[in-house]
């Protein structure tokens, strides 16, 4: 199991966001976070990076015991998960191989293997052609596609989506879903948080939903 989390307790600013949480995740599982906007599902994904911390019960993943991780520890951990973020947190000023390669060098990867890396998840997402551009020349689904593409450098067992369609059309929500699917299903893990609740008719997978201060995973009936 990637992911053990039992009756933990998560506060911001010394109010209580979510209390009792349960939740697990096995490898290549497509999971969502459902509920209204300010139900908790964000301040869920920033526990599982060990930015917001854990409160009560236990929590671990991928073999890090999120109640007690140390200072040192949390980089290594977030090197292990790849983040894809809402509005993209592209740099502005740098190609898309930059931003890439400026991932890469940060861990002291080799400059030929950061280039066969990143073609390697350019051609995943279908962005290989777009290597030399800036940001502002690319559409909000294709930035979207190198956030992924980023994500994926380090190899990670998890990737973390934040809401990764909700600036997007449907049609970019589209392309978008079908690489987090393709990506799942070669065994990387998938928590996906969205408030589109009709992408879990096209793409079927676990769904844990926030309300009420609750997270709590629903049955199939």
């Amino acid at each position: 199991m990637l992911i053990n989390i039992e009756n933990i307790s998560i506060s911001r600013d010394r109010k209580t966001v979510l209390s009792n949480v349960n939740f697990h995740a096995d490898e290549g599982e497509f999971i969502y976070l459902t509920g209204k906007v300010g139900t908790g599902k964000s301040t869920f994904l920033k526990t599982l990076y060990a930015e917001v911390p854990v409160e009560s019960g236990s929590a671990e993943i991928l073999d890090y015991n999120l109640n007690k991780i140390k200072r040192s520890k949390v980089q290594e951990l977030r090197r292990k998960i790849g983040i894809v973020f809402q509005d993209f947190q592209l740099l502005s000023d740098r190609t898309v191989y930059e931003n890439l390669n400026f991932v890469l060098k940060s861990v002291k990867w080799k400059k030929q293997e950061r280039k066969n890396r990143i073609n390697e998840v350019l051609s995943m997402v279908g962005m290989e052609e777009k290597i030399s551009s800036f940001p502002h020349e690319l559409s909000g689904g294709e930035q979207q596609r190198v956030s992924i593409a980023r994500a994926l450098l380090n190899n990670p067992r998890i990737i973390l989506a934040d809401e990764p369609t909700g600036n997007l059309d449907s049609e970019s929500s589209a392309v978008v879903m079908d690489i987090l699917r393709k990506i799942s299903e070669q065994g990387t893990t998938i928590i996906m948080s969205t408030h589109n609740l009709s992408l879990l008719i096209d793409y079927p997978g676990v769904v844990y939903e926030c309300y009420d201060g609750k997270l709590e995973e629903k049955q199939d009936k």
